[in-house]
């Protein structure tokens, strides 16, 4: 799905929507992210999560290849009021379905994945979607070049049904409410400092405690692709130069999730987690007084801009897979997919808040400050992360967070 988004607003231009609309229709995926998971939930709960996945990835490919043909209707005959609610439908089928598939992705690895190493697999499955988030924009340029916009739905149907079928033919299926034996054998230091079988108000409660510090760093990577353009631009940098820049920022997050895993494992979810949020504040206060200071002269703009968006990207990439790992810590083993819904709505709270923060910050002060702000609630996400991480995660086997015997 990662193609179609950076072509969406293009396309609702194209069928006749106003830039506000066409801004505001990218928010789709944000409430769908916010109030799809828990009734979502409920029902992969009730038929499983690979069976979910499946009947959602084959909805997803037949709804982008109607998207298709709708976009390529107005195209030859001219955009018509159908034509916009047909597209806006077929974003809100596709939001809902990533949900799914978020949801599902997560709940199964969680199950599968031996305790010790939950980390690392989650951090590499986190690594994989930054790999994709990148292919997936080039595909879609290079398909753009050989048609129009909405060729671009086409291609997302064809990866939905790639995907489906390696779901469907080696995705294992799980009995529904059963805890997984690979779970239930695992032994080692590394044991929820939470019981599996805890309450459902203690699993809820540690995920409220827990989204404290992970919806800053979800505002942190909304924020990223909004305010490191919209400066670059203000300090005069074309567009090829800011797409540089987000190239350069790729290689430096991509290159940190082999890593991340295994920290998380050894030295505890907390000892990554802590340096994420410093390193992702550090870009946005660095980023906010460069440009306040050097970054206005054309020489350095660029620089200022790198520099910047490679400590973000930095921190980001030292924290891949956190979000993900810290879902399942916080979930009971038994009907682990509708905590997780929970935990994904918590989050997906973060990706409609950076929009509206910094829609109101620039309201009455500079776009810097913005940046600051966010760099700022990173950093206090942090400080929170060392008092209330420790006793909700793993506990590691090595380092300060360690069990003292």
């Amino acid at each position: 799905m990662t193609a179609s988004l950076p072509v969406i607003p293009l396309i609702a231009l194209d069928l006749g929507f106003t830039v506000p609309a066409a801004a505001a229709i990218t928010m789709v995926a944000g409430i769908a992210g916010v109030l799809g998971p828990i009734p979502l939930g409920a029902m992969m709960t009730v038929v499983g999560e690979r069976r979910a996945m499946i009947a959602t990835g084959v909805l997803v490919t037949l709804t982008q290849l109607g998207a298709l043909a709708v976009v390529g209707a107005a195209y030859d005959d001219g955009p018509a009021a159908w034509h916009r609610a047909a597209f806006v439908a077929s974003l809100v089928v596709s939001s809902l379905a990533r949900e799914v598939w978020v949801i599902g992705r997560q709940a199964y690895l969680g199950g599968v994945l031996p305790p010790r190493l939950r980390a690392r697999g989650m951090s590499t499955f986190g690594g994989m979607m930054r790999i994709g988030q990148v292919l997936g924009p080039l595909a879609g340029a290079g398909v753009i070049a050989l048609g129009h916009e909405g060729w671009v739905l086409g291609l997302d149907a064809a990866a939905m049904a790639v995907a489906t079928v390696l779901v469907a033919t080696s995705m294992l299926p799980q009995d529904r409410g059963a805890v997984r034996p690979t779970v239930r054998q695992a032994t080692g230091r590394l044991a929820p400092a939470l019981s599996p079988q805890a309450p459902e108000l203690t699993a809820g409660r540690g995920m409220l405690l827990a989204g404290m510090v992970t919806v800053p760093l979800a505002m942190s990577r909304v924020a990223r692709p909004l305010i490191l353009p919209l400066l670059g631009a203000s300090l005069g940098l074309n567009a090829a130069q800011i797409s540089m820049v987000f190239a350069v920022a790729a290689v430096v997050e991509i290159a940190m999730f082999v890593p991340a895993g295994s920290l998380m494992d050894r030295y505890g979810r907390t000892a990554v987690l802590v340096p994420c949020l410093l390193l992702s504040g550090a870009g946005y206060v660095l980023l906010a007084i460069l440009t306040a200071t050097v970054g206005s002269a054309p020489s350095t703009a660029l620089l200022v801009l790198v520099a910047s968006a490679a400590l973000v990207a930095l921190g980001n990439g030292f924290g891949a897979g956190i979000v993900m790992t810290l879902g399942i810590d916080l979930s009971p083993e038994r009907d682990r997919t509708r905590h997780l819904a929970r935990w994904t709505t918590i989050n997906g709270a973060g990706l409609l808040m950076a929009p509206g923060l910094v829609a109101l910050v620039t309201l009455a002060w500079p776009l810097t400050v913005a940046g600051a702000l966010v760099g700022g609630l990173c950093w206090a996400a942090a400080g929170c992360a060392v008092r209330v991480m420790p006793r909700l995660t793993p506990r590691p086997p090595r380092g300060p967070f360690a069990v003292r015997q």
